[in-house]
């Protein structure tokens, strides 16, 4: 399938196999539309793996470099949180090979670039995202250079380090880190295989959205709550519900319910000021770090997905989060502490809205808490 890179803000289009990373106007880019299929007879009903949606995807036939890069990604739990309220539903996600969800971006971005030739890739990341480019990049024979701030999580370092990546340990922030990866792919030093950059990336988070429909029988819930820090999981899903509803497979967008830090929140902020464009902030610090993103790269984008599902945008409480992981782990579900964000912010969320909270509301268990230190 030929299909182009188009830049968000001026519509200048670009092939992948030119390796561009942004648009020469500094904007992002996305992937121009194309069709997709999603139908009981278009569903891989033998694979099991997210690869059994790649009819959704922006592959053609003939494409299965996915089949040696594949690691059974996808198709994770949703169950109850608790017996007494069947309405509230988890998705285990943390149940894939490099336990977090962004397995599913990272094994469709490593088979693209494996198409795409590419010898060396490198990303920037608080950890997850990472380790998963890592795992995938090396079972494609892919080299892989990670960055990542000094602070993460020595289990998450360690666990790129396993993969084969070689890693760099950035001093300062996010942001500091990000700024280096882009100084190495800027000198030429490898494709920037980046989840919030690559388009590609968002073509493997979107099937977050069709396992639900499927494993919920054809329907969605009412309410999504998704942390949201440069936004993969919840532009992804976005992608998603847009295309069933183009498909006619649902009548309505569910409600997108996002959740940052209280320690950085620059997308909580310009939502609340009705801004159309997210600034950045400071990093106040915080221990939900896979989403303590002070300068979102979609910012906009993720802003118009939230309020075209009529969504909104809620605060983790930083002194709540220790309890509500602790709390999730005696349900049985040992989280790090970005996932136990999102519970603290949507317990209080519910507590302040349960009359008016309608139908089924589903929250992701991203990522496992062996992870964190």
């Amino acid at each position: 399938m030929n299909i182009n890179y188009v830049c968000h803000e001026c519509g200048k289009k670009y092939k992948p196999e030119s390796l561009v990373f942004r648009c020469e106007c500094s904007g992002m880019l996305d992937l121009e539309k194309f069709e997709v299929q999603f139908s009981q007879k278009d569903i891989v009903q033998s694979e099991w793996s997210l690869f059994r949606y790649i009819k959704t995807m922006p592959f053609g036939e003939d494409f299965s470099l996915w089949k040696d890069i594949s690691m059974g990604e996808g198709l994770t739990p949703i169950v109850p949180l608790e017996k007494d309220n069947p309405n509230v539903l988890v998705k285990v996600d943390y149940m894939m090979p490099t336990l977090s969800f962004k397995d599913r971006g990272a094994a469709v971005l490593i088979a693209k670039a494996k198409e795409l030739g590419v010898e060396k890739v490198i990303q920037d990341s608080s950890g997850n995202a990472g380790t998963s480019i890592a795992a995938y990049a090396n079972r494609a024979g892919i080299k892989c250079d990670i960055y990542v701030p000094e602070n993460t999580s020595t289990k998450k370092v360690k666990q790129i380090s396993s993969h084969g990546a070689n890693v760099h340990l950035i001093k300062g922030n996010r942001e500091d880190t990000a700024k280096a990866a882009l100084t190495a792919v800027e000198n030429g030093e490898g494709f920037y295989a980046s989840h919030v950059y690559n388009p590609f990336f968002y073509q493997g988070t979107k099937t977050y959205v069709y396992e639900i429909y499927e494993q919920l029988n054809g329907e969605l819930p009412e309410t999504l709550v998704i942390p949201v820090g440069n936004g993969t999981l919840i532009l992804g899903a976005y992608y998603g519900f847009k295309e069933l509803l183009d498909l006619g497979m649902i009548t309505k967008l569910p409600k997108i319910v996002a959740v940052q830090a209280e320690g950085c929140a620059p997308i909580y902020k310009a939502f609340t000021e009705k801004k159309s464009t997210v600034d950045g902030v400071a990093n106040m610090g915080t221990l939900a770090e896979g989403i303590a993103i002070a300068e979102p790269k979609r910012g906009k984008q993720i802003l118009d997905a939230i309020r075209d599902t009529d969504g909104e945008i809620i605060v983790a409480p930083e002194n709540k989060i220790g309890e509500t992981r602790r709390y999730l782990a005696e349900k049985g579900f040992y989280v790090e502490p970005t996932t136990a964000a999102t519970f603290a912010a949507f317990f209080d969320y519910y507590e302040r809205n349960k009359d008016h909270i309608k139908g089924k509301v589903l929250l992701p268990l991203c990522g496992a808490g062996l992870k964190a230190d």
